[in-house]
């Protein structure tokens, strides 16, 4: 690898590989896969009104194949330039191969070779992570809907009101995040044809105009999409050099998603509901590379306690671009929880190791929690600046670090050993064991 240079212009390769960072950036925005593998919005009205009428019908998507030639071998001949023996390098080349990997998924449309490509990019419930004793997405989710069925029962849950017409929601968000984005202007914007209830980008973030929001949703959503989709968008493109930082490439999402989602636990915007959704989307997503179909998914979300309506959209995420007779599916939604194990994981080691500092660099743009490592170096230098924009959570890692010590101190207690009586017997033998009285 090649040494650090002390300041970016003294590094007599950069200015090819900036050249190719700019490249890429363009060659990435035609790759754009939830945009080439969303379906209808009238498709769901059609598929529940067969569905309560007793005349269940599978959906049938209409979308199609992309033809990505042109863009597939203007990647590979890109990828042929970048020197990966620079880290810069091989980061770039890695960021291209990740979207020349998006660009054969969406010219595989409802075929095998489509997910292939999208656990490629997202990863699958069953794999196998041996540093952690064999253990699988899928197992982390099976125990965490066991470990919340165990702290209370799912049948006396209160019922979170959803009484925010989105036009309401907007605005009270908009509030939210205005003395956060300082010095950009990121609008709320509604739309009745998004897929999911919102979706964010550097200059806006879009919320679904036909969905009802409670007061929850809020906080969600401003640490979710706010404060680290929006905000490591616009801190990607404030970098002076870097541009791919900027656009977020599809290998990215893991740790995106991750971070969006622990920023929602660390916060403790997350509420046990939510939290259980994240958990059974991976299960459904292993169901349907198992051989379920939509119908075994969107039967199995409504008897985890969804509405018809939520466990369509459930199922149709999981189902895009995939095939719903089952095998063939979009596997994104099992990137979730994987990635927040993976963040926490590594935010947890940083912190151990004493290197609380390269925290900020999972803000800097959009990255992974492997370019945090490999381009660290790059900060000193002035090649990466650092983040504008900073979660109220992460400019203290002592805060992180507290919390995480805490909850791994009383992982050790166990719940299944005593009920709420013993705390009762427990105080009567303290006081008999005194002899006083």
């Amino acid at each position: 690898m090649s040494a650090v240079a002390k300041s970016p212009t003294d590094d007599p390769a950069l200015g090819t590989l900036l050249e190719a960072d700019a490249q890429l950036c363009k060659l990435g925005r035609k790759i754009r896969v939830l945009d080439a593998i969303g379906w209808p919005a009238d498709m769901e009205s059609q598929f529940l009104a067969g569905w309560r009428a007793g005349k269940p019908a599978m959906p049938k998507p209409t979308t199609q194949p992309q033809k990505l030639d042109e863009e597939i071998a203007a990647l590979e001949a890109l990828m042929k330039t970048i020197d990966r023996g620079h880290p810069i390098g091989h980061w770039l080349w890695k960021s291209a191969w990740s979207y020349r990997v998006a660009a054969q998924m969406l010219t595989q449309i409802g075929k095998p070779g489509f997910t292939e490509c999208s656990t490629l990019l997202y990863g699958r419930p069953d794999t196998l992570y041996k540093s952690q004793g064999e253990l699988t997405a899928a197992d982390a989710a099976a125990d965490m809907l066991d470990t919340t069925d165990k702290l209370i029962d799912t049948r006396l849950l209160p019922e979170v009101p959803c009484d925010l017409t989105a036009a309401q929601f907007a605005e009270r968000i908009r509030e939210r995040i205005k003395p956060f984005f300082t010095d950009d202007e990121v609008a709320l914007v509604l739309d009745p044809d998004l897929a999911s209830k919102a979706a964010a980008g550097s200059k806006k973030i879009t919320i679904r105009s036909t969905a009802m929001f409670s007061e929850l949703d809020i906080e969600q959503l401003v640490q979710h999409e706010a404060f680290i989709h929006t905000a490591t968008l616009l801190n990607g493109k404030h970098q002076p050099y870097l541009k791919t930082l900027g656009v977020g490439t599809p290998r990215t999402t893991r740790t995106q998603e991750g971070l969006a989602t622990f920023s929602e636990i660390i916060t403790g915007a997350i509420d046990i509901n939510r939290l259980r959704r994240v958990a059974l989307r991976v299960i459904r997503v292993k169901d349907a590379l198992d051989g379920a179909n939509f119908m075994d998914v969107f039967r199995a979300f409504l008897e985890a306690g969804q509405s018809d309506v939520e466990s369509y959209r459930s199922a149709a995420r999981v189902f895009r671009g995939g095939d719903v007779n089952g095998r063939i599916c979009f596997t994104k939604d099992g990137a979730y929880l994987e990635g927040v194990i993976m963040v926490y994981c590594f935010i947890r080691r940083a912190l151990h190791e004493g290197r609380g500092e390269v925290l900020r660099l999972l803000f800097c743009g959009r990255v992974t929690t492997a370019d945090v490592v490999s381009l660290a170096p790059y900060r000193d230098s002035g090649l990466i600046a650092p983040a504008h924009y900073v979660p109220p959570w992460a400019r203290s890692p002592d805060r992180v670090l507290s919390i995480m010590a805490f909850s791994a101190a009383v992982q050790r207690y166990r719940l299944d050993t005593f009920d709420l009586d013993r705390f009762v017997d427990y105080e009567d033998e303290q006081i008999a064991a005194s002899g006083i009285g």
